[in-house]
């Protein structure tokens, strides 16, 4: 049975009611995103909690669900920290993408109604308005939507929770990859013709450049976090 559409996605309501564990959620977790907390810091809750005028107990559930997410880690003597980035991880991830994505996209492809296509293109149109805007560390949650929106017309309720789960642990190395190299229009013509080949629901090329797509970024981070 496939999932549903969810907020993971692209919201079909107009109004988002978010929890304060919600909103320190996405505070710490673009922190992460942008740099602003690199690789190995302390997650300081004390000074978190009172920039944000917060309590200790939305704080500590927002970490817990980043915990979960695979951008931080905790430990009985040393609290909260980000957790490193490694070209091993990056390698890891990315074979795994591969290994599930292109199917996916293309039984996504097969499956896709013309409300899942319009879903697609939306995805779509909000993942290049976000990369226009220089400096937005919020692409890569529209990058992993958009990529989503064209699996879920044929995903399954555990495949979906897994691929998004390794689009999550994604998400970093897809800054790292776009961001200090201006490869924002380099994602935009690759998004753009995944998108085109998905809706002509052409098979062969469709598969082709998803494949290409994963590849290519894994080897520039493989070749960037090795040298760094």
């Amino acid at each position: 049975m496939p999932v549903q559409y969810t907020d993971i996605l692209i919201p079909k309501q107009s109004i988002i009611v978010q929890s304060i564990a919600d909103q320190v959620y996405n505070f710490v977790r673009r922190d992460i995103l942008t740099g602003e907390l690199p690789p190995l810091s302390p997650i300081r809750q004390d000074t978190i909690a009172a920039k944000l005028k917060v309590s200790k107990i939305p704080l500590r559930e927002a970490l817990a669900r980043l915990e979960q997410d695979g951008l931080v880690e905790s430990s009985p003597n040393k609290g909260f920290f980000v957790r490193p980035i490694s070209a091993r991880e990056a390698r890891e991830v990315f074979l795994l993408r591969l290994k599930l994505e292109p199917d996916a996209t293309v039984e996504g492809s097969l499956s896709a109604t013309e409300e899942d296509q319009e879903f697609a293109k939306q995805a779509l149109l909000q993942l290049e308005t976000v990369l226009n805007q220089s400096n937005n560390p919020e692409h890569v949650r529209f990058n992993r939507k958009f990529h989503m929106a064209l699996m879920m017309p044929n995903i399954g309720t555990i495949t979906f929770h897994i691929i998004n789960q390794i689009s999550i642990l994604a998400e970093r190395y897809v800054r790292v990859h776009i961001e200090p190299y201006a490869r924002d229009q380099e994602a935009l013509i690759a998004h753009r013709k995944i998108f085109e080949a998905w809706m002509q629901k052409d098979v062969k090329i469709l598969k082709k450049l998803s494949k290409q797509h994963l590849q290519n970024t894994l080897s520039d981070l493989e070749n960037e976090l090795d040298h760094t």
